[in-house]
C-alpha cells in the first residue's frame, strides 16, 4: 500500500514537472505565433509536383524552378524522418536565385510518399533502398544528373547514391554525416549528450501531448531553440511551415524516425567503396557535434578522394547552422564550377 502512495506521488511529481517546468517564449514570439494562426497560409509548395514509383513506393517530390537561366539541378536530402517541408524556403531560394532547379522529395515513411504501414525489423528497408527512391525521382523528372545535398541521414543516402549511381551525380555536400554510423571506433551520441538532450525535452514534451495547432508550432519553435539558438531560424517562416503541414499535409509520421535508424543499421559501413568516389565532394562538419562527432566528418574527408572540407567552430549537429547564408555562398561555389554539362 505504502508502496502504490509512493508511486502514485512520484508519477504525479513527474507530470506536474512536465506540465508546469521548462522554457517559456517570449511575447514577441507569441504574437508572431497567433498573427501566424489568423492570416491565410502561403502557398508553401511552388514548384511542379507529382510521385515517383519506386519498387511499387510512391515517392513524393517538388520541382522548384529558378529565377534566372538554369545553371543546373541540386537535390536536397534532410535528416531522420524529414519531409521536404523541413527544408526552409529561404534556405531554397538561395540556389534558384543562383539559377539551379531544387529537388526536395518527402523520405518513404514522411510527408505525401507512402508511410510503411507493413515494416517490421525483418523486412526493414536500408538507406540503398533510399538511395533508389531518390533516383527515381529524378528518373521520373528525365534529370540526367545532379547536384546533391545531403544533411544527417541525408548525407548518408547521398553516399549510397555517389557509390551506386555515380553518373547521376555532379558533386556532393555532405554536412554533419558519417560514412559508418555502426563504426564502433567512433562515438555515436555521447552518453552526456543523449542525458543532457532527454531532460532538456520533457518539458516540451506537454505541447505535443495536449495538441492544437498553437502547441504544436509552439513545440517545433521550443525544439529548435534548444537546437539551433534562439537567432538562427524564422519563427514565422516556422509557424507558416507547421500550419501548412498540419492543413495540407500528413504531419510528421514518428514511426519513420525508427525505420530510418533502423535502415542506417542495417546498411553497414560504406568505408571501402568511399574510395572509389570520383564525384567532387565538400565536406562540412561542426566541430561540436555530439551526435556525430567531427572525426565522422573527417573519416569522410580521409576516404573520398580529393574531397574539401568546412569545419564550423562550436557548431553542434544542428540544421540551420549559424551563418548559413556564408556556407551557402561556398556550396554554390563548390556546384558552380562543376555544372558543365549539368541539366
Amino acid at each position: 500500500m505504502y508502496l502504490l502512495i509512493i508511486l502514485m506521488i512520484f508519477f504525479a511529481t513527474i507530470i506536474a514537472f512536465v506540465f508546469i517546468s521548462g522554457p517559456k517564449l517570449g511575447l514577441e514570439t507569441q504574437k508572431i505565433i497567433d498573427e501566424t494562426l489568423h492570416e491565410e497560409l502561403p502557398e508553401l509548395i511552388k514548384g511542379k509536383t507529382g510521385f515517383a514509383l519506386s519498387n511499387n513506393v510512391r515517392i513524393w517530390y517538388e520541382l522548384i524552378h529558378p529565377t534566372t537561366p538554369v545553371k543546373g539541378t541540386i537535390c536536397l536530402l534532410m535528416s531522420n524522418a524529414a519531409d521536404a517541408l523541413m527544408w526552409p524556403p529561404s534556405f531554397i531560394n538561395r540556389f534558384t536565385s543562383a539559377g539551379f532547379q531544387v529537388i526536395r522529395l518527402d523520405y518513404r515513411g514522411t510527408g505525401q510518399s507512402d508511410w510503411m504501414t507493413n515494416w517490421n525489423k525483418k523486412n526493414a528497408y536500408s538507406l540503398y533502398d533510399m538511395a533508389g527512391d531518390v533516383i527515381s525521382v529524378i528518373d521520373t523528372l528525365d534529370i540526367p544528373q545532379v547536384h546533391i545535398f545531403g544533411f544527417s541521414l541525408g548525407g548518408m543516402i547521398a553516399q549510397e547514391i555517389a557509390i551506386n549511381y555515380p553518373d547521376r551525380v555532379s558533386s556532393l555536400t555532405l554536412m554533419m554525416t558519417t560514412g559508418d554510423a555502426t563504426d564502433s571506433t567512433m562515438q555515436v551520441f555521447s552518453t552526456s549528450y543523449l542525458i543532457s538532450s532527454f531532460l532538456k525535452s520533457i518539458p516540451i514534451i506537454k505541447y505535443r501531448i495536449i495538441g492544437g495547432e498553437r502547441n504544436l508550432i509552439i513545440e517545433r519553435i521550443l525544439k529548435l531553440m534548444l537546437v539551433v539558438g534562439q537567432n538562427n531560424f524564422d519563427v514565422k517562416e516556422t509557424a507558416q511551415q507547421v500550419l501548412y503541414d498540419l492543413r495540407n499535409r500528413r504531419g510528421i509520421n514518428i514511426k519513420a524516425v525508427f525505420q530510418h535508424i533502423r535502415a542506417v543499421a542495417i546498411s553497414g559501413s560504406r568505408y571501402d567503396k568511399l574510395r572509389g568516389i570520383k564525384i567532387p565532394t565538400l565536406v562540412i562538419h561542426g566541430t561540436n557535434d555530439e551526435i556525430l562527432p567531427l572525426k565522422h566528418g573527417k573519416k569522410l574527408l580521409e576516404l573520398i578522394p580529393n574531397a574539401k572540407s568546412i569545419w564550423l567552430d562550436g557548431v553542434g549537429h544542428v540544421f540551420p547552422v549559424p551563418n548559413m547564408d556564408n556556407i551557402l555562398t561556398k556550396v554554390i561555389e563548390h556546384m558552380g564550377a562543376l555544372t558543365t554539362g549539368s541539366t
